[in-house]
């Protein structure tokens, strides 16, 4: 277990650094400030000082690298975990053409208000796929790419995850609840369980989740579909899988933060690096 814990720490800790690697060093290569000074933004640097021009510029760019981060993570967890895990994995089978116009219906009222002027339907995972389930009809092939397929070897169960930054955009939560919609309704099924899954919550316990874009499709609080923070981690890599990556993380903070204030802002960091440790 401790080779395991040990194994998945190393496996995080080297994806993070190969991150923070190329955000650094794609950053220095640009010279942004000088691009900026001269070509792009006179008005800004003339009011706005340098420092903060960069600063904001270098989180752009980790926030549009990360993004593509938290896949790699996941495979890390479950392959350590449950035994099995591969990236952007296509599931097929077939559903039934009624469930499909009623998944339809679904996420139309979701999205747009009621014909009376009433406010939005609020999303209720388990009434909305027992509606779409009364549908028939003839079997129409589907096929859905999964950002993260994993399997429990132990136990043979087939798991699919829809993994998102923390706090998604509208557009990408609904594409994920399409996607979830259509895997429960599959006949045959062809997984055991399927998530809308966010790697960290800023807010703190899943109670407390407050950004309120996804609320339009899902309770974020209460839809057993929805995995937030550290039942995501535990659910595809096994009990103390969050602590293991949260750990990660805070043992290469103070390196990198240091690298980025020399190498990138160009000035001495302050005197203490570890307010931002992760909890």
């Amino acid at each position: 277990m401790v080779s395991d814990t040990l194994e998945m720490n190393a496996g995080f800790q080297t994806i993070i650094r190969d991150l923070l690697n190329k955000t650094i060093n794609g950053a220095l290569s640009e010279n942004v400030l000088t691009k900026n000074k001269i070509i792009e933004k006179p008005f800004h640097t003339t009011l706005v000082p340098d420092l903060i021009l960069k600063s904001s510029h270098f989180e752009r760019i980790f926030s549009t690298t990360f993004s593509s981060a938290w896949e790699e993570l996941a495979a890390i967890a479950a392959k350590s975990g449950l035994g099995h895990a591969v990236r952007g994995y296509t599931i097929s089978g077939t559903v039934k053409y009624g469930r499909l116009v009623r998944i339809s219906r679904v996420l139309n009222s979701l999205q747009n208000p009621t014909e009376s002027g009433e406010e939005r339907i609020k999303p209720d995972w388990e009434q909305e796929l027992a509606y779409i389930m009364a549908g028939g009809g003839e079997d129409i092939p589907v096929q859905i790419m999964c950002d993260v397929y994993a399997e429990d070897i132990k136990n043979n169960k087939k798991y699919m995850f829809e993994l998102k930054a923390p706090l998604p955009n509208s557009d990408i939560t609904k594409v994920s609840k399409e996607k979830l919609l259509k895997l429960y309704c599959m006949e045959p099924r062809q997984i055991d369980g399927a998530y809308f899954a966010l790697p960290y919550n800023p807010f703190g316990r899943k109670e407390n989740y407050a950004w309120s874009i996804p609320e339009r499709w899902f309770n974020m609080k209460t839809d057993e579909v929805v995995l937030i923070g550290d039942e995501f981690w535990e659910k595809i890599g096994g009990l103390g899988t969050y602590q293991t990556f949260i750990s990660a993380i805070n043992e290469i903070g103070m390196e990198y933060k240091e690298r980025i204030y020399r190498d990138f802002l160009e000035i001495d960091p302050p005197g203490s690096l570890d307010s931002g440790a992760l909890k």
